[in-house]
C-alpha cells in the first residue's frame, strides 16, 4: 500500500510544479506581449474647438412632465 500512496504524492508533486510553472510562465509572456504606454491619447492634452454656432446645432433640452431630470448629449465630428 505505501508503494501506491508514493506514486500518488510524486504525481500531485509533479503537478502541482507544473501548475505553478505554467502560472509563472503566463504571467511573464502576457507582461511582454502588453504594449509599451504611455498611451497616445494621454500624450495629446490639446482639446479640439467647437464649430462656431454650436448652441443652434444642439436640441434643446426639455423637460417631460414628471421627469426629475433631463439629460443630453451632442457630438461633433473634426475632419
Amino acid at each position: 500500500m505505501s508503494g501506491r500512496r508514493r506514486v500518488w504524492q510524486w504525481a500531485v508533486a509533479v503537478w502541482a510544479a507544473l501548475v505553478v510553472v505554467a502560472g509563472v510562465l503566463t504571467l511573464w509572456l502576457q507582461d511582454s506581449a502588453e504594449p509599451p504606454g504611455p498611451y497616445s491619447w494621454e500624450e495629446n492634452s490639446q482639446t479640439p474647438a467647437l464649430p462656431e454656432g454650436w448652441h443652434s446645432l444642439c436640441p434643446s433640452p426639455t423637460a417631460a412632465p414628471g421627469a426629475r431630470r433631463t439629460l443630453v448629449a451632442c457630438a461633433f465630428i473634426s475632419g
